[in-house]
């Protein structure tokens, strides 16, 4: 008897895990937008929001990529060593950011309405933030990275038309260009934000 409610125990405790993580992108996004929302409502600390915020862009975040496509095509003239240098900084600059942005919103709803599948390996997903007395509605299209069903990621946040991805990229171009493609110019900048 002992063993049949183990048994029953394990197999429902790995339908809930498939389920978990057989999710549709248009879900996927919903439910992150509801963590987020929640932890935002907390009574804690700014500082404790940030820390938990970190935990939830880092686990629905496709930060290796999107830290890949800020680069642009400076990335083909770099080392494996400078990749893996860039790749961290990058990951403290992008949870920051992320983290810190977020974090002066106080219980922001973000309803899902739609979705479009582009390909095989992306889906944009629609949504709306919704108007309060002290701001209007946003839109907010999500890009998210679908080519592992169980395992889909963000890769760009798309507000009111404007790519913050694209937008992040041509930051990026901006300080390289200025300083002859030096990449640690970029490196220090990456630090000096993380830092502050």
């Amino acid at each position: 008897m002992k063993m049949k409610k183990i048994f029953l125990f394990l197999l429902f405790y790995n339908l809930n895990i498939s389920y978990v993580y057989s999710v549709t992108p248009d879900v996927f996004i919903q439910s992150t937008v509801n963590g987020a929302s929640e932890i935002l409502s907390k009574n804690i600390s700014k500082e404790d929001k940030i820390t938990q915020l970190k935990v939830i862009a880092k686990d629905t975040v496709d930060i290796k990529a999107v830290g890949y496509y800020s680069l642009g095509s400076i990335r083909k003239n770099l080392d494996n060593n400078q990749l893996i240098k860039y790749l961290n900084l990058f990951e403290e600059y992008f949870l920051k950011s992320f983290s810190s942005r977020l974090s002066e919103y106080t219980n922001p709803k973000i309803e899902v309405y739609g979705k479009k599948v582009l390909n095989e390996n992306y889906t944009m997903v629609n949504s709306m933030l919704i108007a309060t007395s002290d701001r209007p509605e946003v839109k907010i299209d999500w890009r998210v990275y679908t080519k592992n069903p169980n395992n889909p990621l963000i890769r760009d946040l798309i507000i009111e038309g404007l790519s913050l991805a694209r937008t992040q990229k041509e930051e990026f171009a901006s300080i390289l260009n200025s300083n002859d493609n030096d990449i640690n110019v970029l490196f220090k900048t990456l630090e000096k934000f993380s830092k502050n």
